[in-house]
């Protein structure tokens, strides 16, 4: 009986699933929204995946990534449990194996990881503000009476795209409020949102970073193609945007949990535990987060909310 092997990124704003074979062939995903409750966005995304099939699958292994691995990987039974860099990095070496710089921006965070023979030797990441990616180039489209999925086409007729400040998304909404009250053209001002969004990655993200072509640009944010034409012209180089690039955390994953040996079998079912959350203020740094901590049946199992080290799984 033939093996499949899951992937989950269970990010804060969509969860993607993706269920490879033993030749790291997709045959089932799925893509959804969060919505602030991870539990039920998995389930769903697994019910989706599963829907394909008209018998029993033969689950080889399970693999978690994203924000919430930890506690989805305990609820799944998980093999194999790794953070974002991680799993981007295997899913992308297994569709291009020359890959030297990867670019990530997804709903509320965003990423670099540089690759050298393959493996991962430096990487940054930006959690702390939402100013450059998906969320914000949402919010703004929102402001515009805009589908943000049309920025690529509006964008490209700009003969002067619009200056705004992107290092703080409080002041790029006030800039962006000027510049339509001064009567800035729709074209011209998103050019300058998708212009901004590579300004705010490349001075934040990628600072210091040496960016190698063949360049991969993944995420949510990866499928405007005004940011990446944006992007195209500030490094003066092709970027490649696979059709996975949205999924390519849990196809990682997945490879991941592929080969990690495992004998024991993978419970797909949420009913069977009891889950708990609980709040309270971290006091370990001057950032005083407040706090989610998740038990499984009164053992904590992950927190989330905590904007540095010092809060994780107190």
């Amino acid at each position: 009986m033939n093996k499949y092997f899951l992937g989950i990124d269970v990010g804060s704003i969509s969860t993607k699933g993706v269920l490879i074979n033993e030749k790291n062939e997709i045959v089932a995903f799925d893509y959804i929204w969060t919505d602030g409750n991870p539990i039920k966005a998995v389930k769903t995304v697994v019910d989706n995946i599963y829907s394909n099939f008209n018998q029993e699958l033969n689950i080889g292994g399970v693999g978690t990534t994203g924000s919430a691995r930890k506690l989805i990987g305990a609820i799944l039974g998980a093999n194999i449990v790794k953070n974002e860099i991680t799993a981007h990095a295997i899913g992308t070496l297994n569709f291009y194996p020359d890959a030297k710089t990867i670019l990530e921006i997804g709903g509320q965070d965003s990423k670099i990881i540089i690759l050298n023979d393959a493996i991962v030797t430096d990487y940054a990441m930006n959690t702390l503000c939402a100013a450059g990616t998906g969320a914000f180039l949402s919010s703004q489209a929102k402001r515009l009476n805009l589908n943000v999925e049309d920025f690529g086409e509006i964008s490209s007729k700009s003969q002067n795209a619009t200056k705004l400040a992107a290092r703080c998304t409080v002041f790029a909404e006030s800039d962006l409020v000027h510049k339509i009250q001064t009567g800035a053209k729709k074209e011209d001002i998103v050019a300058g949102l998708c212009n901004a969004v590579v300004d705010n990655y490349l001075n934040n993200v990628a600072k210091g970073k040496k960016i190698i072509s063949p360049v991969i640009f993944q995420g949510g944010v990866s499928k405007n193609q005004g940011v990446v034409k944006a992007f195209e012209k500030a490094l003066g180089t092709k970027i490649i945007v696979d059709k996975y690039a949205h999924l390519m955390g849990a196809i990682g994953i997945a490879i991941l949990a592929s080969q990690t040996q495992t004998n024991h079998s993978f419970n797909i079912n949420f009913t069977d535990f009891k889950f708990e959350t609980k709040g309270f203020e971290c006091n370990k740094c001057p950032n005083n987060c407040e706090v989610i901590a998740i038990f499984k049946e009164n053992d904590m199992i992950d927190s989330f909310g905590n904007r540095c080290e010092a809060g994780a799984l107190i």
